[in-house]
């Protein structure tokens, strides 16, 4: 799980990164996205990907069972432990919600762009940079989409440094290194990601002002 984990770090940091291209030149993007098409390269990340997401969601839901299963009825009888950070003790919770917000970008974006290239329907292929203005125009989906970038700065904050704990690539001294870095890193990713909402919606109203 961690180093599916981990796995999962490199492309969120490599896609908020991309995102933000569009920030700065929507054609940048468009030319990104045409990249990263139904071509052969991108289809083989793109099963690459999905089972790294399918080996860390598989194992989330069989961890959290064996450790029921080794508590039995037994629960802790302390709840807010000191040290244990909010995140730590909700990682299935924010996982779902990840997951969710998941589903909903997969619809939003990939089933209207590579998944339109792959079955060769010219008519419902939608550039990147049009689906961006379009979709974030709507103040609700602009909500939904900060909540789930929220619910993945959680996830992040926890499980990036944990990530490197459990591998071994740790110990008391990088241990509070990494749990600060993960902070830094997760707020990275959030800021980055948002940016790109953010700035579409305002660039909606600023049209619409105009218009």
């Amino acid at each position: 799980m961690s180093i599916s984990g981990l796995f999962l770090v490199i492309f969120l940091l490599f896609h908020m990164v991309m995102n933000l291209a569009a920030v700065f030149s929507t054609r940048a993007y468009d030319m990104i996205c045409e990249y990263l098409g139904a071509n052969w390269y991108a289809l083989v990340g793109t099963l690459i990907l999905a089972l790294g997401f399918l080996v860390h969601i598989v194992y989330a839901f069989w961890l959290t069972l064996q450790n029921r299963r080794a508590r039995g009825t037994q629960r802790y009888a302390v709840t807010d432990q000191p040290g244990v950070s909010w995140a730590s003790r909700n990682m299935l919770v924010l996982g779902i919600i990840v997951l969710l917000g998941l589903l909903l970008h997969l619809y939003n974006f990939w089933y209207r762009m590579q998944w339109a290239e792959i079955v060769g329907d010219p008519h419902a292929i939608i550039q990147g940079s049009v689906l961006l203005e379009e979709l974030f125009a709507n103040p609700l989906y602009c909500i939904v989409y900060l909540v789930w970038f929220a619910a993945i700065w959680f996830h992040l904050t926890h499980g990036f440094w944990s990530a490197f704990q459990t591998v071994g690539w740790t110990n008391k001294i990088w241990l509070a290194r990494l749990q600060r870095l993960s902070y830094v890193f997760a707020t990275l990713i959030f800021v980055g990601f948002a940016a790109v909402v953010v700035w579409f919606y305002v660039l909606s109203l600023c049209q619409g002002a105009c218009a």
